[in-house]
């Protein structure tokens, strides 16, 4: 991203600090930048980087410990590993706290550009006003999709102190609400002005076109609308899904963080900014249920998200005391049964004294089994398991790619078309969707057509079978979709219960991390932030009365 937008973010402090409740007025003084002086483009790359690459201390937090393990994308736990794969499934306020943090004072950022571009305001200009409203969008369903409710309605008052807290249902209506009203600005504009007011290569998603802005509004209304389907009390999302889709969703253009290789790590963060200073706690695997899902169905996806197992030979020494002597049998056979399960071509010779398993190199893709906790860990070393392609965990300054943050994607766009038709909620061909879907999802990877048209030649890339059985393959493909973008992968697990043995949660307290309230059950939303409570108790506590308890099992309204 350009170097001029981290210069300029001093001058976003600047307006933030000089203007008066309000934000309309500006204070006067002799040698101050005035408003003819900044364009509001400069603030766009901040606006979606500070919600969609924020620094290493909420990206370590919440992608690699939380949310993408919750999505089953990843699993921590290997022998060297500081942590087994409990982590954040045993409740850490801190960890926790920092997510809360980061997500609730990006309101604060928001307001500030929403008020500079309003009408009205110092920089007033539709487009951009357009472009807040679908920020604002995108914001509030990452953040209530990950806390429940929150501060919604009231939150951007500068006359309310601590504002209440709103339904999901609340927030969700008036999501749709704030994106009808963009897409009604945008209409047919093409972009944000002419000279100074034209935003180009400062806006990271799509060079400043605002028919794909339009487009993102369109995607995100249908994400919503299909979440909010069948919750008790929906009374929007069939008119809203419908809506979307003829408005027009992405249809050949994705909306994507693509990732900065020199910004520093505590201006925005990349999986690689914590993968290679930390081997023990930085590296991680893929998760067993989604490299099996790629295996067992051929998907040319495998290569591209993971690197095979590295192999060879490893003896692990049987332990000699403690509560592990009588689990040796057990913990060998439940390596035994995930190594058969994952097709892996392997031996395992055992002795009194130790265990040696030998594998082919770089010949298995062999997923990390999640959740499991410290007693299984010495088994699981981490030579038997893949870990995640070079392009996701590639490091800054050495010229090699980054995965970018996939923000929404046209690949899952016209996966939601198809589901909407599937759910009843649109007319149209979901087969054609879908197979559009695969195949853009697919491209987003790089994958070869020739490989992507004998993926849809096959079951899985057909949507045939009973109604149930073509909404499981849709969230299958969109939770795929996904991968790096743990928070909307984890919410598709959420709202369709699908990967089956991912929702069901685990139960052997032998191997599985049960998780400190779980009790072994999949994390529903995480934690509100001490933060929270400190600021705002009151209306948290009527929140929770309204929503269940602050634990990580209770179910959001949408939920399966």
């Amino acid at each position: 991203m350009k170097k001029i937008n981290l210069l300029l973010s001093g001058l976003f402090v600047f307006f933030l600090i000089s203007c008066t409740d309000d934000f309309n007025e500006i204070n006067e003084q002799p040698n101050a930048l005035s408003s003819d002086d900044v364009s509001a483009k400069f603030f766009v790359t901040n606006l979606q980087t500070g919600l969609f690459a924020p620094n290493r201390y909420p990206y370590w937090r919440g992608p690699i410990i939380h949310v993408d393990r919750y999505a089953g994308h990843t699993a921590f736990g290997f022998s060297a590993n500081w942590w087994s794969d409990a982590l954040g499934y045993d409740y850490h306020a801190g960890y926790t706290g920092a997510v809360y943090g980061y997500m609730a004072g990006y309101n604060s950022q928001l307001t500030a550009y929403t008020n500079f571009v309003k009408p009205g305001g110092v920089l007033e200009n539709d487009q951009y006003y357009a472009i807040s409203l679908i920020m604002k969008g995108l914001y509030y369903q990452l953040y209530s999709d990950t806390f429940g409710m929150v501060p919604f309605s009231e939150s951007s008052n500068p006359d309310i102190t601590n504002p209440r807290y709103d339904t999901h249902k609340e927030i969700y209506t008036g999501i749709i609400s704030g994106l009808d009203e963009a897409i009604g600005i945008i209409g047919s504009n093409s972009n944000t002005g002419t000279g100074p007011e034209a935003l180009t290569d400062n806006d990271l998603f799509f060079n400043g076109d605002m028919q794909k802005w339009k487009g993102l509004a369109n995607s995100l209304k249908l994400r919503i609308a299909l979440r909010a389907n069948g919750a008790n009390g929906d009374d929007f999302s069939a008119a809203a899904a419908s809506e979307a889709i003829s408005s027009g969703v992405l249809g050949d253009t994705d909306a994507l963080i693509r990732r900065d290789t020199e910004i520093s790590t505590w201006a925005s963060a990349v999986y690689g900014d914590v993968w290679n200073p930390f081997y023990g706690g930085g590296h991680w695997n893929l998760a067993g249920v989604m490299v099996d899902i790629l295996r067992d169905n051929n998907d040319p996806r495998l290569n591209k998200y993971a690197v095979p197992s590295k192999g060879g030979s490893v003896t692990i020494n049987k332990p000699t005391e403690g509560e592990n002597v009588a689990l040796i049998d057990k913990h060998l056979a439940f390596l035994r049964q995930h190594f058969d399960d994952s097709g892996a071509d392997y031996t395992m010779t055992e002795t009194a004294d130790d265990v040696t398993i030998t594998m082919p190199e770089n010949t298995n893709y062999i997923g990390f089994p999640s959740r499991t906790n410290a007693r299984p860990k010495p088994y699981l070393h981490t030579d038997f398991f893949s870990k995640p392609a070079d392009v996701v965990v590639n490091p800054k300054n050495s010229g090699k790619p980054i995965a970018p943050w996939i923000v929404m994607s046209s690949g899952e766009s016209h996966l939601m078309v198809a589901e909407a038709i599937v759910k009843g909620l649109a007319s149209g061909d979901a087969d054609s969707h879908y197979k559009l879907g695969v195949r853009k999802a697919m491209k987003l990877w790089d994958v070869d057509d020739a490989e992507i048209d004998a993926y849809l030649s096959s079951d899985m890339g057909t949507l045939s079978g009973s109604n149930e059985s073509q909404l499981e393959k849709i969230a299958t493909q969109r939770w795929l979709a996904n991968f790096t973008n743990g928070y909307e992968g984890w919410a598709i697990v959420r709202d369709s219960g699908y990967p089956t043995k991912l929702y069901q949660g685990v139960s052997d307290r032998d191997i599985h991390a049960l998780g400190t309230t779980l009790n072994g059950a999949y994390p529903q939303r995480m934690r509100y932030g001490g933060g929270a409570y400190n600021s705002n108790s009151d209306n948290l506590e009527a929140a929770l009365s309204v929503q269940g308890p602050d634990v990580q099992g209770t179910k959001l309204w949408w939920a399966k």
